[in-house]
This record gives structure tokens, sequence and C-alpha cells, in this order.
């Protein structure tokens, strides 16, 4: 660093941070460390009895914290994705569209092993709404080595960007309630609202209710009939258990192409089951999203508005964060649960 008069300053870093004082009213910081002096800050340094400061001299490969800041962010944000510019040296990544929001953690972690780069963020699947911050990119030093800004861009360039934002589709979704005691009047369906609440949020095409007794044929004969109407989404509510007379697994079993799998490691939601018949999306929701506010359904929904094709791994993979604190009032999706 080196001591230049103010005038001769514009447009070079500031060493230090700078107070000002005026007796009886005000003390405080009037200038931060990293602060890039502008034609008029000049003035007011002098006002404050400031003729000479203390600057950083540019050298040749080191880049300003903000700058670095800058160039990660533009690294790491991917589709539907924009950032501020820097604030005390850190820029924000926020999502410009409702969806789901991804990270490519292994390329998240060899970022974060350069040393004095950081970029922190939301966990992976995530449910984010438009304008909602997802990140933090800054160095830790006030200047720092071109070369390592220059390797996060080489990755990123290499792999694709960190972080995307997926927007929801609008999916055609049918729902089959099962069960007699439903079918034939003896107690009132508590499924359908619920289940209903959550795909207007994803602004479903909704095709209707169809209620089915404890029957195999007649259920599969109602998960044919939204697939003929063009259904994305089947979602079956009752006869989840392992009980014998429970017979909705079994109807799914023998409609789909594709069982992913019959059971999750989540608390509420073990008895999930979710298969594929061509390019519909089966769902057997167990008796717990009567009760609880966030299950399993809540988790699986946003990837299947985001488009994408599950797989068993992915259930697995929800067992470290799946058992939900049951929080009153419930926060979710801004906790751990299915992370």
């Amino acid at each position: 660093m080196k001591k230049i008069p103010v005038e001769r300053a514009v447009g070079m870093i500031l060493c230090q941070d700078i107070t000002k004082i005026v007796p009886g009213e005000f003390k405080g910081r009037a200038f931060k460390k990293g602060h890039i002096i502008r034609e008029e800050d000049i003035e007011e340094l002098l006002k404050i009895g400031k003729e000479h400061v203390y600057v950083w001299e540019p050298r040749q490969g080191q880049v300003h914290e903000d700058e670095a800041a800058l160039r990660i962010a533009r690294a790491v944000a991917g589709d539907n994705i924009v950032y501020d510019e820097p604030v005390e040296g850190k820029t924000t990544l926020k999502s410009t569209v409702k969806g789901l929001f991804k990270v490519k953690s292994r390329l998240l972690y060899e970022i974060n092993s350069i040393e004095y780069v950081t970029v922190a963020s939301l966990p992976g699947n995530f449910a984010v709404e438009a304008g909602r911050k997802l990140a933090g990119a800054r160095v830790i030093p006030l200047v720092i080595e071109e070369e390592k800004i220059n390797t996060v861009e080489e990755l990123c360039g290499k792999e694709g960007p960190v972080f995307e934002v997926k927007p929801y589709r609008r999916l055609k979704a049918g729902l089959i309630t099962t069960g007699n005691e439903v079918y034939k009047g003896r107690i009132a369906d508590k499924f359908g609202p619920v289940v209903r609440a959550k795909l207007e949020y994803f602004a479903a095409e909704y095709l209707g209710q169809v209620f089915c007794p404890d029957d195999v044929e007649k259920i599969r004969e109602a998960i044919q009939n939204f697939k003929g109407k063009g259904a994305d989404l089947i979602i079956l509510t009752g006869g989840m258990s392992v009980d014998p007379d429970d017979l909705t697994p079994a109807a799914i079993r023998s409609t789909a192409d594709r069982v992913v799998t019959y059971g999750a490691p989540v608390q509420p939601g073990n008895m999930f089951m979710m298969a594929y018949a061509g390019r519909a999306a089966l769902i057997g929701v167990p008796g717990c999203a009567m009760y609880y506010r966030t299950t399993v359904l809540d988790a699986v929904l946003p990837r299947v508005f985001a488009g994408e094709i599950l797989e068993k791994e992915d259930f697995i993979a929800m067992a470290e964060g799946g058992f939900c604190s049951g929080c009153e009032p419930c926060r979710y999706p801004n906790c751990y649960f299915c992370r």
C-alpha cells in the first residue's frame, strides 16, 4: 500500500476504514476498507480531515474483491438466476422465476476448496419463489490472485454453472381416492381438498377426482381413464398400507411400466409409492398427508413439476433430513426436511 494525496486517489482502493466524527452528533464509518474512491468522495474526505489516504497499489495478477465476486457469480449462475452488484465485497444471486433450485454439489465443493473463494447457497431441490435469494459469492481478502478466479471460471466453463432454477411446468393432474368407506359415503373425503390445494400452487391443469372402491380393477380403470385424458400426474390416495385390504399399491404395480419405490425413508410418508406409466407419474400418497401439513409428497411434487424423472436413489438420499421435527408453526420449505 502507499500514501497519496486524496486528489490523486480517484479509482484507487482504500486500505483502511475512515471514520467521520461530528461532535455531539455522529461518530462512525464514512468509508469502508476496500472502497473504490470516486470523484465525488474527494470533497467529503477533505471535510473530515483526510488530505492523504492509504491505497492499494494495483499489481498485475490480482483482482479486487468486488470484481472477484462478480466474476464468481457470473460463472456459477445458470438459467433463471441473476446477481446483484457487490455490497461489502459480496454479490447475491436471486431467482427470476418460481421453481426448483438445483445445485451441482460436487462442483460447489470443488469451488469452495479453492483458497479464499467462498460460495454459500440454499440446499439443492429447494422450492423457491421469484426474487428469492439463492446464494452469495465473495472472496476473503481485499484482493485475490486472479488465477484463483480463473480456476472458478474454468471449472464452470467445463462442467456448466453450479446453480439453476427449473421453472414449474403446467402439468395435467388427476386425483383418485380409494376406499369403500369413502366410495360408499360412510365418511367424508378429506384427501381431496388437501391434494387440490397443493396442485393449485403449481397451477396444474386439474382433470378432476374419481372415487373408487377397494377393487384393483376399478382403480386400474381409473388410472387408464386419466392416462387417456393426457394426464402427466396421477395421484392416488387411500389404501397405501400393507393391510390385506389395502389394494392401491397392487393397482399401481399392475398398471405401471416401472415402479420407482414403494416405501421411502421419510417420516411422515414412509408408505409413499411412485411409479411411471408411459409419461404419467403415478404417486401413491399415504394417509399421513391428511393430517400433516408437510410430508414426503411436498418434497416430491416440486421435482415432478420441474420435469424431473425420479429414481430410487433420489428417495434413498432423502433419508438424511427425512425426519420431520413437526415444528409449530411449520416453516417448510424453509427447513432441512428431505434435503
